[in-house]
């Protein structure tokens, strides 16, 4: 059922109601299915704890799923490799947070992602963009491995890559089989990462920063 817009009580969200038209009618739109999954479940919209919760979650899923707006593509310049460097380059324990796709709860981790370069490099914050950009959507985690390896492929070609993504999932802790703690790993790999010996050194070097810490 829509929902009028309110006017909005707290000085944050007012500064936010001068953004785009078809940002509020998204807010509004998921605020107004919101409001009646909890008209189901039995909980009183007009509680002061509970009236301005649609709201809030149509601004959250707008937020935590912005990797799914056009134009948020993160910009992925790459150099040429002038110092010819051929060794393999590292960014690891990066922070990611998603949600499953089979049922809407949140799984997070931590992703590794190592490439060896060819003909082109590229600065190192933009992996971490990368991750965030597919982490910000409803997700597998399988998928979201590939995906990040797909791109970097695209955009590099380098001698080879490889992605490996740690997670713990809130619908197999919270729900189902409620195993707490439990961790799921996947892994891509693409070109001279094949190689047992290039996947090795990169395993080893993965397991020797977790020592150290």
């Amino acid at each position: 059922m829509p929902r009028s817009r309110r006017e909005p009580e707290d000085p944050d969200e007012r500064q936010r109601s001068q953004g785009p038209k078809t940002y509020w009618d998204k807010v509004d739109q998921i605020a107004g299915h919101f409001s009646q999954i909890m008209e189901v479940l039995g909980l009183p919209l007009d509680n002061a704890h509970l009236r301005d919760t649609p709201d809030r979650v149509g601004r959250m899923y707008l937020e935590i799923f912005r990797g799914l707006e056009e134009g948020n593509e993160p910009t992925f310049t790459t150099f040429p490799n002038e110092e010819q460097y051929s060794n393999m380059v590292i960014v690891k324990d990066i922070e990611f947070y998603s949600v499953c796709a089979h049922h809407m709860i949140p799984f997070f981790g931590r992703a590794h992602v190592a490439y060896i370069p060819d003909q082109k490099i590229v600065g190192l914050s933009k992996i971490p963009r990368v991750v965030d950009f597919y982490a910000r959507r409803p997700q597998l985690q399988e998928r979201l491995t590939e995906q990040i390896i797909d791109l970097l492929v695209e955009k590099l070609e380098p001698q080879g890559a490889i992605v490996v993504m740690e997670a713990r999932h809130l619908c197999m802790e919270m729900r189902g089989v409620e195993k707490p703690g439990a961790y799921t790993t996947t892994s891509a790999i693409r070109g001279c990462f094949g190689d047992q010996v290039v996947r090795k050194e990169f395993l080893d070097l993965l397991m020797k920063d977790s020592k150290d810490r």
